[in-house]
Order: structure tokens, then sequence, then C-alpha cells
């Protein structure tokens, strides 16, 4: 699938946006320190198409990638299908405010509803206006517990 907004494309990830995707990892938050190993093994079966995910890239018209969206998609015994959570949303500092976001929350959106998403959660501690603007309301905490 592939978006085009006012000179923005979202598409499909590919194995030569791992090292802008990497560089954008490191504005999405501070709970974890980005380990680039780590990192291309995941990125690698995302592109590869080995989990039920969907990776997707926001490029300007000079083809830099500005963004990221990154969404799981699992079945859930009461949604009656599958069930999808938007896992990562980041957009390059330097150009948010753009319409970057929301495109790729479209594009998403998009890809879900073509595969059977029956819902798309959100968990957002910084940027909940943001979504809630888009049409999203809040239902839930998520709270967290982290294993070493």
């Amino acid at each position: 699938m592939t978006l085009t907004i006012a000179g923005l494309t979202v598409r499909a990830a590919a194995a030569g946006d791992a090292d802008a995707v990497f560089g954008l990892l490191g504005q999405l938050s501070q709970s974890y320190a980005p380990e680039r190993n780590a990192f291309d093994v995941t990125f690698e079966s995302f592109v590869a198409d080995d989990s039920y995910a969907s990776l997707l890239v926001a490029e300007d018209a000079d083809g830099v990638v500005r963004g990221y969206a990154l969404t799981t998609v699992t079945r859930l015994l009461y949604t009656n299908g599958n069930s999808a959570q938007l896992q990562e949303l980041v957009v390059d500092a330097d150009v948010q405010g753009n319409g970057i976001g929301s495109a790729l929350l479209e594009a998403t959106e998009r890809e879900c509803m073509s595969h059977g998403v029956r819902q798309l959660t959100v968990p957002s501690r910084r940027a909940a206006g943001f979504y809630e603007r888009l049409g999203y309301r809040s239902t839930a905490d998520f709270l967290k517990r982290t294993f070493e």
C-alpha cells in the first residue's frame, strides 16, 4: 500500500530504510536505549513479513524518510477477530506539525481495515491530544512492567 499526500509518500518499509528508521527511533522515548543489533533482527523480520505487523515509512519529495509507524496485529477473543495496536509512531522533530503523523496514522488505519482489523488501539503518554483530534478516545489506562 502506498499513500501520497502533498509531496509525502507513505509506504511499506523496505530493507534500505533501516538506517533512517533507526535514526528516528532515538526520538521515540528515553525508556530504552536503542541497540542496533537487536533493532536489525526485529526490523528484518518486519520487512520480510515474518510477523503479523505493519511497518510504514513516510518519505518527503526528496526521498528522505521523515517518520515511521509500527503496528502489531493479533487475534483477540473479545473483538471477534483481529485487533491492532500502534506500537510506535515517530515523526522527525524537525518536521513535526506538517501532517506527517496524520498521514502515517491514516495509512495505518487503511492497512488495518484492509486486513479485517476490528479495532486499533494507541497507547500514548505524551501525544493523547494528537490522537483525540483524529477521533480516538481514551478507554483504558496502560500499565507496564519491564523485565531485565
